[in-house]
């Protein structure tokens, strides 16, 4: 006879896990929280905790079920039986709690690292989570996952408690299972049609060759997905980042977010209570919040203000390179030269003035050395010259991109008013009018909610509507940015912004020995299928991986 099921009462507007009571012992052990949309996991080796967190970003599973399935029996866990890490900790460490709380040493708060599941997050909360720069991240993939599957027999999107309860609150549970439907019905439709235009190659096997078509139709079809879509990010931080990562989240005008930031302080103390103390605490972090908000609605009302009546929209191109240095080379020059000599740097730039542009080259050529793959990232010079790109770019685009945090990067609202992309796959397969519905349907729901529900709103925005957002990068983080972003297996819509930043470094800049160094950068045409070489180098290792 099966076991019963173990389950709590749901959490908040989350589904909680179902597990039996043999898979709830063994999880207990190892996440702070058995049902609960937020967990840490403990108890685990490092290796174990980040090979958790890659596959759960390809998987549809949460991290628990996919411990459960996958990892378990790969593990010796016989001497675990006593652990039991929902309890949390009894009290921090005397040591931390001294230096950390009383004397205010920030540097320790940096020594302890947390594993943190975060679940059942819509796609705007994903942008606040992975906003800090000294944290990891790995989020669910629209590319891997069908989001036609459901979760407690309910589509995988946000509710909003807030907008449940009012009178637009069976609205938008009918519009967002609406595009949710869309996407469910098309689905197939794009594979078969994608299957028919695209034949199999002979040497590919059928798994290679089915994976290629799914990313394809799941990378065409992603922009029929509203914000409010759920997704699962595994975070890697330190209790410094986490305190950071709380105090925006609680001052943040989404009440998804402050709610979240709840239920994140709550799993984070059961394993660095030592590092958060101040989070709550009306001197410290609640002063710290309450600065953050202050200053976002002071700077909503003077720009409301200052533009108040500016209804026209220039019109503007996908990338536009809004400022850059035109010494740019001779400083990049410079700095190359500056750890070799034991002069002051302003003598060097005189001299790197009067070279030649030969020399000049020659330097650059000697710097950068051997690049024999994109991995291969010269030194810091590279940080001397720097460029500021304004962009407007379909949603799902900017959810790529915003992953490269160590540069500067700042967004606008999503809403419906720059419009959107349709992929060529959707008019290929002849369901173009189909998506263009489901768009209105989208951009009808935006207005209705905006009025009495501005942070809100945005829910009901899908992906291929675009946003405005601004990328500032040193020349270092371009050539990381774009040389990636622009490999064949890329998404079309990112492509396009990585090969036009290079253009734009090379043409409006002039910084044409810089775009040289970039060269790895990819300005070929979109394959047919941008994961095929991919998945047949997958493949590969697969089948030479030994038994």
């Amino acid at each position: 006879m099966p076991a019963k099921a173990v389950r709590s009462p749901p959490v908040s507007v989350y589904v909680a896990e179902e597990f039996s009571p043999e898979e709830a012992d063994v999880l207990r052990r190892y996440f702070t929280n058995l049902y609960g949309p937020v967990f840490a996991l403990v108890n685990l080796p490092e290796v174990v905790k980040g090979a958790l967190f890659a596959r759960y970003s390809r998987s549809p599973k949460s991290l628990r079920r996919l411990f459960l399935d996958e990892f378990v029996g790969e593990l010796d866990i016989s001497g675990d039986d006593s652990i039991d890490a929902t309890i949390g900790l009894r009290r921090a460490e005397e040591l931390y709690d001294k230096v950390f709380f009383e004397y205010g040493d920030d540097s320790v708060a940096q020594l302890g690292g947390v594993h943190l599941a975060c679940e059942q997050a819509s796609n705007l909360l994903t942008k606040v989570l992975e906003w800090g720069r000294l944290m990891a991240y790995l989020e669910q993939s629209t590319r891997y996952i069908a989001y036609d599957a459901r979760i407690g027999g309910r589509y995988r999107f946000y509710r909003p408690p807030e907008v449940l309860q009012s009178s637009l609150g069976t609205r938008y549970v009918g519009d967002m299972d609406r595009l949710f439907d869309t996407y469910a019905e098309l689905l197939p439709v794009v594979v078969d049609d994608l299957k028919e235009r695209i034949p199999k190659d002979p040497s590919d096997s059928d798994f290679v060759y089915r994976q290629a078509i799914r990313a394809k139709a799941f990378d065409s079809l992603r922009g029929l997905l509203p914000a409010s879509s759920l997704s699962n990010v595994g975070i890697y931080g330190t209790g410094q980042g986490y305190e950071m990562l709380l105090l925006r989240m609680r001052a943040h005008p989404l009440p998804e977010a402050r709610t979240y930031a709840d239920l994140m302080l709550t799993e984070l103390r059961k394993v660095v209570p030592s590092f958060l103390k101040r989070v709550d605490l009306d001197d410290r972090g609640v002063a710290w919040s309450d600065y953050l908000h202050n200053s976002r609605a002071a700077m909503d009302d003077i720009a409301g203000r200052l533009f108040s009546g500016v209804d026209d929209i220039e019109p503007a191109p996908v990338v536009a390179l809004v400022d850059f240095d035109p010494d740019a080379e001779i400083k990049l020059v410079t700095a190359a030269l500056y750890p070799h000599l034991s002069l002051p740097e302003r003598q060097i730039e005189d001299r790197v003035r009067a070279m030649t542009v030969e020399e000049r080259i020659a330097v650059l050529n000697a710097y950068e050395g051997g690049r024999d793959n994109r991995r291969h990232k010269p030194g810091r010079a590279l940080e001397r010259p720097s460029y500021r790109f304004d962009i407007l770019a379909d949603y799902g685009a900017f959810r790529d991109l915003q992953r490269h945090r160590m540069l500067t990067i700042d967004w606008q609202k999503l809403t419906p008013l720059h419009g959107y992309t349709r992929p060529a796959a959707v008019d290929d397969a002849g369901v173009g009018p189909v998506f263009d519905e489901a768009m209105q349907r989208s951009a009808s729901l935006y207005e209705a909610l905006d009025e009495r529900f501005p942070a809100e709103s945005s829910y009901a925005v899908s992906l291929a509507y675009r946003v405005r957002f601004s990328m500032q990068m040193n020349a270092r983080e371009a050539m990381h940015l774009i040389e990636l972003r622009t490999t064949p297996q890329g998404h079309p819509a990112y492509r396009i912004v990585g090969q036009e930043m290079h253009r734009l470094i090379a043409e409006q800049a002039g910084h044409h020995a810089i775009a040289q160094m970039m060269r790895f950068v990819d300005h070929s045409a979109e394959p047919e299928l941008e994961r095929l070489q991919a998945e047949r180098r997958a493949e590969s290792r697969r089948l030479e991986k030994p038994e």
